[in-house]
């Protein structure tokens, strides 16, 4: 064993201006899985409004505007929900917008539409704000005790510099609440048995015909060869905790739209 150091046509328009800036489901639940979720009905009154009021000028998958895809959530800028639901009641004057008197909950389902994909089928989070995500991130939620981003912070667990760019806001959310539901192979930790019955535990690394190389709870490279394994096992459930109960609906909120808007973009 080797050790080594070391995311009317007025409406319309508002819709677009937006952007620039930054079938019934009648037997479909309205329930939501928990308190940082839209419901289904929300996101059917948002199929509805974008149907036959938006998609004029965004079009049926939302990329008609150069730049801007709003089924997959790419502003021009990173805005949270509160934004958009300003900007669609008090509109941008400046860009030759009116503010439009709507029900909130036509907003709320308009926003939730677009949060869920354009799938009505789907879940839709809200969106909060990443200043105060970041804040949870590094103070009462502990991830930067264990996750990296943009070169600071340990590696023990999963690099998470550009997690916004490969995960949506529904996956981050989900694994928030519930850390096993999204555990992918390259993210796995593994449990090592020595012949002399040394135990290790990592994050998995690469492996190849003769050796096993991983990352250890102190930072260190480990590498260790197959023949001196009694055992090995691929560990199936995550050592990340879930929020589910120690976040409020609104933290979550904030902390997925930090996580969404890590992009990779810095050093």
């Amino acid at each position: 064993m080797r050790v080594f150091p070391w995311r009317s046509d007025r409406l319309a328009c508002a819709l677009l201006a937006l952007a620039l800036c930054g079938s019934r489901l009648a037997a479909q639940s309205t329930a939501q899985d928990h308190p940082g979720q839209y419901s289904a009905a929300d996101i059917e009154t948002g199929s509805r409004l974008y149907a036959g009021q938006c998609v004029l000028c965004h079009g049926p998958n939302g990329d008609v505007v150069a730049g801007i895809d709003l089924r997959r959530g790419q502003f021009r800028r990173a805005v949270s929900d509160e934004d958009i639901a300003r900007v669609i009641a008090k509109g941008l004057p400046e860009a030759g917008m009116p503010g439009f008197k709507l029900q909130p909950p036509e907003v709320d389902g308009l926003v939730a539409f677009i949060r869920a994909g354009f799938d009505v089928s789907g879940t839709a989070v809200r969106i909060g704000r990443a200043g105060r995500g970041q804040q949870i991130f590094e103070g009462k939620g502990g991830c930067a005790v264990c996750h990296r981003v943009n070169g600071k912070g340990p590696r023990v667990a999963p690099d998470l510099s550009d997690i916004g760019a490969i995960r949506s806001a529904s996956e981050l959310e989900q694994k928030l609440v519930d850390p096993n539901a999204l555990v992918r192979p390259a993210n796995r930790f593994v449990e090592i048995v020595m012949k002399d019955g040394t135990k290790l535990t990592g994050h998995l690394l690469n492996q190849d015909t003769f050796s096993i190389q991983l990352l250890d709870s102190r930072e260190r490279l480990v590498s260790v060869a197959k023949a001196d394994l009694r055992d090995y096992t691929v560990m199936k459930t995550s050592p990340m905790p879930s929020y589910r109960d120690t976040l409020t609906a609104g933290e979550l909120s904030d902390l997925v739209i930090y996580l969404v808007s890590l992009k990779g973009e810095h050093p």
